[in-house]
Formats: structure tokens, C-alpha cells, sequence
């Protein structure tokens, strides 16, 4: 199955966020670890006149909460938490604001933010926006994708590994995520940053 971009948001023993590129049209792609967090960059530059939304800070570390999602929301989410504002509150006014991608997929715009006790995910489609909030529990997380798996559900799925290497990897090829097709990268956070690049 494809579904497009993946935000998974939980804890194993401890609280994580994970970002997975899956893609059909942009596979050239990479995830770096930058000064800002993780970025997701072309592997060539002139991709990004094809498609403006193909480079993004995907990952960001708030002291209110680490922010996780599929493009230029990143980072308004985060300037929201670092003023105070509630993590379901940011993810409501800024992916309401900016909508869904204008592109020819009218791709949904997908969101995260993990706390020491709480998780959100959201997303805004054509359709509207929705927001949840949930408790962590220890070796599960919440999905959310661009396609397919594009509602918001209050399902989890087993997600384990030790550190943020491990569980940038596991959304590449662990659990449900191995049966979802054209990984390109992913990054995770876990106590602190890393990513995958499984083709470079």
C-alpha cells in the first residue's frame, strides 16, 4: 500500500516522534540533522522548482514539545509552542491557516507533537481539519498519512526500538510500516535526533 508521507507519534519507554518520506514522484531525497533539526533536502536543487513543497524542516525540539510533520508547517507549529500556546491548539490554528498542499494531488498537510505525557497528531485534507489527543502508552504510537491512512483514529500500533537511530529505522521496515510501499528517508527523536537514508 502507498501512503505518501508518515508521521508516527509515541513512547516506547520513552516518548518519540518518527517521519517517513514515501514517495512516487521525488525519490531523490534525503534526511539531514541541521541546526534547526531534521530537514528533508533534494539530492538536487532543481527539484525544487518542480515542486516547492518537496524541502522541509520535518523535525523540530520545543521545550513545550517536539513537532514532527510532512512540510513548511513545522515550523509555525513550533514558534506557536515555544510562545506557550497548547500543542492541540497549535496544530488546529496553524493547519487550519495554511491548509492543505496546493499541488496536484491536493496533498493533506500531516502533523505530530510529543510531550513527556501526551501525544497529538492532525491533519488538514480538502475535506477539513482534524486534531487528537492521547495518552502514551509504552511500546505504541498513532499514525497519520498522507493518503490512505489519512483519517485520524484513536488506533494505535506496536512500535519498538531502543533509541532515535533504531526507531528512525523501524518506520522504515518494522512493524506495519515494512508493508508500506517506496520509502525514500526518515528521521526520528527520541532524547535526541537521527535519520535514515537507506538508498544513499
Amino acid at each position: 500500500m502507498y501512503v505518501g508521507r508518515i508521521v508516527a507519534v509515541g513512547k516506547t519507554d520513552r516518548p518519540f516522534v518518527a517521519y517517513r518520506v514515501s514517495s512516487r514522484s521525488f525519490p531523490n531525497r534525503v534526511a539531514r540533522i541541521t541546526e534547526a533539526g531534521v530537514a528533508i533536502q533534494p539530492l538536487d536543487p532543481e527539484d525544487m522548482k518542480k515542486n516547492p513543497y518537496i524541502a522541509y524542516n520535518c523535525i523540530r525540539v520545543s521545550k513545550n514539545g517536539v513537532v514532527v510533520s510532512n512540510g513548511s508547517h513545522t515550523d509555525p507549529i513550533f514558534e506557536k509552542l515555544e510562545q506557550g500556546v497548547a500543542p492541540d491548539v497549535a496544530l488546529q490554528q496553524v493547519l487550519t491557516e495554511m491548509g492543505y498542499e496546493k499541488d496536484e494531488y491536493n496533498t493533506p498537510r500531516i502533523a505530530g507533537v510529543v510531550t513527556d505525557e501526551v501525544g497529538y497528531i492532525g491533519t488538514v485534507r480538502v475535506d477539513g481539519v482534524e486534531v487528537s489527543t492521547f495518552d502514551l502508552n509504552d511500546n505504541t504510537c498513532h499514525v497519520i498519512c498522507t493518503y490512505e491512512m489519512d483519517k485520524v483514529e484513536n488506533k494505535t500500533y506496536p512500535f519498538v526500538a531502543k533509541d532515535a537511530l533504531a526507531a528512525a529505522e523501524y518506520v522504515v521496515d518494522g512493524g506495519i510500516f515494512k508493508d508500506l510501499e517506496l520509502p525514500i528517508c526518515a528521521a526520528a527523536w527520541m532524547g535526541k535526533l537521527a535519520v535514515s537514508n537507506p538508498h544513499e
